[in-house]
């Protein structure tokens, strides 16, 4: 299912706005610059060896089209990342021209094609890193009920509602990010591991997915807006966290009113050595633990839910999945129903 734009992104620009618009785009290498932009996030280092043009040139390019409100930047090291904006009114008069761009014209062909060679040495390289962690993932997942199965369940527990925009905190591999492609308009995944954002970028580039971006970030000080997002996963990450319950208080803070909250994580278990072979700080979490920490971000837990492996012996690990809503905008319906004189009457 795909969601559409949203009302707000179809709202008519003033003839001052649309000017500025086709000023930003009405050049040969700027136009190149966001059909490139738009097939997902790319470095000024990329871009030269694309276009064949300067950094200082590509970078003079790159900063009038964010002055016209067009691509984001944002720092991921030394690297600096640019992509097409996912949302706004300028940026859907930009999407359009580009649609009316010829497929077969002969320079985004080429383009396209470097495009693609630049996305497979990210992607040797991202497997390679891959490759190197590849047994210990494998030996973990053996421990617990298949991802598959954890995937089916967690996409009942959030139903078919449209996603307006999805944030994956922890994101690893993009895995959530992939899952749920489809169900969401965009997509932010934060992780504070590079190697494991250059995985995740390359598995979204093999997919095809450009609704969805990568970004470095802290779990603790995430760097977006707050109160931006109506669906929050975090998905095996908080046993790696000295304070996990930080953690959730701050994912609660970037969920817009009536957002939701899910995790999932180990339950209670005693393989202790999780934590010297896999750094893991917290063996699993109880029922009660995490729904106090949601309770205490102001959320209402709305569903629990464990999967157990099947496995027999104390090798066995459970796995739970906490569903919660920030009730905001259900406190808001609840005020309006009880302050009409015609509604509380029925009461």
């Amino acid at each position: 299912m795909l969601i559409g734009h949203r009302m707000t992104d179809l709202v008519k620009l003033g003839l001052d706005e649309v000017v500025d618009v086709l000023k930003a785009v009405g050049e040969p290498t700027r136009l190149r610059l966001l059909a490139l932009l738009a097939a997902g996030d790319l470095t000024v280092t990329d871009l030269t060896e694309i276009l064949g043009q300067s950094q200082p040139r590509i970078s003079r390019h790159l900063k009038l089209l964010g002055e016209a409100g067009l691509i984001d930047r944002y720092q991921e090291g030394a690297w600096a990342y640019f992509r097409l904006k996912q949302e706004g009114k300028a940026v859907t008069l930009a999407r359009t021209l580009l649609r009316h761009t010829a497929e077969k014209d002969a320079v985004l062909l080429r383009d396209g094609e470097r495009l693609a060679a630049v996305k497979r040495i990210r992607s040797e390289r991202a497997q390679a890193y891959f490759s190197r962690n590849a047994a210990e993932w494998d030996e973990l997942r053996r421990l617990h009920v298949a991802d598959e199965d954890v995937d089916k369940a967690l996409i009942e527990l959030i139903g078919p509602q449209p996603i307006d925009s999805f944030l994956d905190l922890g994101t690893g591999t993009g895995r959530m990010l992939q899952l749920l492609a489809g169900h969401y308009r965009r997509a932010v995944g934060i992780d504070a591991s590079r190697d494991m954002l250059a995985v995740a970028r390359a598995n979204l580039d093999r997919s095809n997915i450009t609704a969805a971006s990568v970004r470095h970030g802290d779990i603790f000080n995430l760097p977006l807006e707050q109160q931006d997002f109506d669906l929050i996963a975090i998905h095996q990450v908080l046993h790696f966290l000295d304070q996990p319950e930080i953690a959730v208080a701050e994912a609660a803070r970037m969920l817009r009113p009536g957002g939701r909250l899910v995790i999932i994580d180990l339950a209670p278990h005693g393989l202790e050595y999780l934590r010297d072979e896999h750094a893991h700080l917290r063996l699993g979490f109880s029922h009660q633990t995490i729904s106090d920490w949601l309770k205490l971000a102001g959320l209402d837990v709305e569903q629990v839910q464990d999967l157990h492996s099947g496995k027999e012996g104390g090798q066995a690990l459970t796995v739970t999945i906490w569903l919660a809503r920030d009730p905001r905008l259900l406190m808001a319906a609840e005020q309006d129903r009880q302050s009409s004189p015609i509604l509380a009457g029925r009461v």
